[in-house]
């Protein structure tokens, strides 16, 4: 079956080449499908489209079909298209021509827009979820270990003095940033572009602020022909967001892998959580920080995969449209892995104390000595030129202390203000509106 099935019909090759693996992608709109077609079936009766019969009768069946996909008893039979034509089928079946009326006044175009919308919302939400519990531990552990010193660096060689507190409060506030992005893809997805038929609307007296606040939508695609050309915008914008977030654990990864290294020796982790070799018995692996690099590498190359995709489209409605779900959906499960894996990883964590007794990190010391001379009434460059005389005749003594103490250094980390940002950032999603709607149209 085929909503736009006529009397002709497709040859196979064209069927199986066109299809690709949409069946299998568009079970997870399925819920979000139905969600749609309970919002706009409601706004046809409201219209004179259907009858308050018929919309007893066809909500009613909508909400089995949508328990039946939740639960797990749904599925895209063989000849059928999509999840589209899927859901009418089966509505048809249970109620007769009363479901053969619910695609006035949409096109397949707008139902898909829809369904990836609300699609979006939700992984977005769990994505936010994902971050926020991530930035908790982060929290956690710069609290544990405020006092903790660790070795700062620039090009890879010695610096300054740093902490492991300022460490994981460092990529907790990256979150914090990463949570921003979240939220402009978030309310670029929470606009409704039902309505918009196939990009140029429809001569139905259509309520579209109704099926807008039915879905718990913030506003809608107001220009029918914006609402088609949101599709791609929106994937990449999602895809950015994405990106963003695999960035920050990416970069922390790749801190693991060398803070792990005997070189190194700032951390170790629990034999439980590493791999050995075949042949090096002494060897404990960092696999699981190699794979969460790897993976975030891969998931911040998606913006560009699908930017390439949209580069030399015009408006309106492509089938080159239909690949954008295989690049940005299995994204979503990757990045909520890689949230869970690196928050299981940051509590087993093993951090070493005194790392800074070893000689080699003297010359950490070295701006804080210049420092010092300047708060004594020596100029900066002249308490420059001696301290990098002392360090060039072997006669430099460090520090005995670290005397950090302005906002965001060694001594202030300021925790709590970071944490009033996060929660700032929470605040503005408002996903209690749209699980309010939605229980409402399941209701």
């Amino acid at each position: 079956m085929k909503l736009w099935q006529k009397s002709s019909g497709t040859a196979a090759e064209i069927e199986t080449f066109t299809v690709g693996k949409d069946a299998e992608l568009d079970m997870q709109l399925a819920p979000f499908d139905v969600l749609g077609s309970l919002a706009h079936t409601r706004m046809l009766q409201s219209i004179g489209l259907l009858t308050a019969d018929e919309l007893e009768v066809v909500q009613e069946n909508l909400k089995a079909i949508y328990a039946s996909i939740e639960a797990g008893d749904f599925a895209i039979e063989p000849g059928v298209e999509d999840i589209h034509s899927q859901v009418e089928l089966e509505l048809t079946r249970r109620v007769g021509d009363a479901g053969k009326k619910i695609h006035s006044g949409r096109s397949r175009n707008d139902q898909v827009l829809l369904d990836l919308k609300l699609f979006f919302r939700h992984q977005l939400q769990a994505t936010v979820e994902g971050v926020s519990a991530l930035f908790e531990v982060l929290q956690r552990q710069s609290e544990r270990y405020k006092d903790v010193l660790l070795p700062g660096y620039t090009h890879l060689q010695i610096a300054m003095p740093s902490s492991f507190g300022l460490w994981f409060g460092a990529y907790a506030e990256s979150l914090v940033d990463d949570m921003h992005l979240l939220q402009a893809a978030y309310r670029i997805s929470d606009k409704n572009p039902l309505g918009s038929a196939a990009g140029y609307g429809s001569s139905f007296p259509l309520d579209r602020q109704m099926t807008t606040d039915l879905l718990g939508f913030e506003a809608m695609n107001y220009n029918v022909v914006y609402a088609q050309m949101g599709r791609g915008k929106s994937e990449r914008v999602v895809a950015t967001a994405l990106a963003s977030v695999a960035a920050t654990v990416a970069k922390m990864a790749m801190d693991l892998c060398l803070y792990m290294n005997q070189n190194f020796g700032f951390i170790t982790l629990p034999d439980s959580l590493t791999t050995g070799s075949s042949i090096m018995p002494h060897k404990k692996n960092p696999d699981v920080f190699e794979l969460l690099r790897g993976k975030c590498n891969k998931l911040q190359a998606l913006p560009t995969e699908i930017s390439m995709l949209l580069i030399n489209l015009p408006s309106g409605y492509h089938r080159d449209l239909q690949l954008l779900k295989e690049n940005l959906f299995p994204a979503f499960g990757e990045l909520h892995s890689c949230l869970d894996m690196m928050g299981y990883m940051l509590g087993q964590l093993e951090v070493r104390d005194n790392i800074l007794d070893d000689p080699k990190y003297q010359y950490l010391f070295s701006v804080d000595a210049v420092n010092e001379l300047v708060l004594q009434g020596m100029p900066f460059r002249d308490a420059y030129k001696k301290v990098g005389a002392a360090i060039e005749s072997g006669n430099f003594a460090p520090a005995a202390a670290v005397t950090h103490t302005h906002e965001g250094s060694i001594g202030n980390l300021c925790n709590d203000q970071i944490k009033v940002l996060m929660q700032k950032a929470l605040a503005e999603f408002n996903f209690e509106r749209v699980e309010k709607a939605y229980a409402r149209l399941l209701a």
